[in-house]
């Protein structure tokens, strides 16, 4: 039988718990710092991309994306409009949101992904009534490059 002392104990516990589970749940993801033109359309497609995914995104606007590259690191072959840290990471480009998740929870040795260029489909960069390129995402480092995903589109090919 639940005395008066058992049941507040189990009460106060329960309390205990239900307010730390906010907590854990606002964990999730890291936030993805984005360094873009100010005025990159594309590259806010891609930001919203990555908010509807559950990033948190901070974004500096900068004239001098080229220097965050270099910076970082980025290789030119690899080079986009718009560059972001996340972790450890550096992503280049209109990688997409699942690739960088699959990034973090392998946690490779690398430098970060990178889409090359401007892939018509990939988030960001859609275009109505046009078909969608099929594209690599690249993982880059000191010890190379390989391709880490393939997309058409905004779904792995």
């Amino acid at each position: 039988m639940l005395d008066r002392r058992h049941f507040l104990t189990a009460l106060g516990t329960t309390g205990a718990v239900l307010t730390m589970k906010p907590a854990f749940g606002q964990a999730g993801l890291p936030k993805v710092v984005v360094s873009k033109d100010p005025s990159c359309g594309c590259c806010s497609g891609w930001v919203n991309h990555l908010k509807a995914a559950g990033f948190p995104v901070e974004i500096h606007e900068t004239a001098e994306v080229n220097r965050v590259k270099v910076r970082l690191g980025v290789p030119d072959a690899l080079a986009s409009c718009h560059t972001a840290e996340v972790g450890s990471y550096v992503i280049e480009g209109h990688v997409p949101a699942d690739a960088i998740k699959r990034l973090l929870a392998e946690k490779p040795k690398a430098k970060g992904l990178a889409v090359p260029g401007m892939p018509v489909g990939s988030p960001g960069m859609e275009v109505e009534g046009v078909e969608p390129d099929t594209y690599e995402v690249v993982l880059f480092g000191p010890s190379g490059q390989t391709t880490f995903a393939r997309y058409r589109g905004p779904s792995a090919a």
